[in-house]
């Protein structure tokens, strides 16, 4: 029987679950677009759907990135008010891979991107709390995105996740966090 998509198939579940057991883990970290970081991991787990077995594709990160992310995308439509013509910031390399210097104008909207995530934060104007969003048209799988309230996502948060959310015994902390971005430490000369 073919299946539409593959994370529900019997045959591949069985080959992850192989690969799984050879690796000692209950996940298989995902190398994508996304860059996997002591902050966010994408991976793949199996669990329970509807009774049946399926392949998990999982994105968990922290409550402080989930935080930034939301800050960094309400200062964007903030500048995009402001700024008509402003479509993101974008970084180019010269040839030797330095980045080159933004335009005075894009060099300004850095500026009052910045001014604004300040403020936000400042403020506290963007509070988040503990989520699992399950996505089940996802095109592998099913979809799965969670933000924890951890420092770092390693391979012990991600076992705990796992074995909570198959077991259905995972508490998520349902209180509002305001996060600060970490000032860089001044050097003295």
């Amino acid at each position: 029987m073919k299946y539409r998509n593959e994370g529900f198939d019997p045959e591949i579940i069985e080959a992850l679950k192989k690969e799984l057991a050879s690796s000692g883990k209950s996940f298989k970290v995902i190398e994508g677009e996304e860059e996997n970081s002591d902050e966010f991991v994408n991976f793949l787990f199996i669990g329970m759907y509807e009774g049946k077995e399926v392949i998990y594709d999982a994105a968990l990160y922290t409550l402080r990135l989930h935080h930034s992310s939301e800050v960094y995308e309400l200062a964007e439509h903030e500048a995009a008010k402001k700024f008509p013509n402003f479509n993101g910031i974008k970084y180019e390399e010269d040839e030797n891979g330095n980045l080159k210097p933004l335009s005075s104008e894009d060099e300004e909207i850095g500026w009052f991107i910045t001014e604004i995530i300040m403020e936000i934060e400042e403020e506290e104007t963007v509070k988040v709390q503990e989520f699992i969003d399950i996505d089940t048209h996802h095109d592998y799988g099913i979809g799965l995105d969670a933000s924890l309230n951890v420092e770092y996502i390693d391979d012990k948060v991600i076992e705990k996740f796992i074995k909570e959310f198959n077991d259905d015994t995972i508490q998520l902390d349902e209180t509002f966090y305001a996060f600060q971005s970490e000032e860089e430490e001044d050097f003295e000369e």
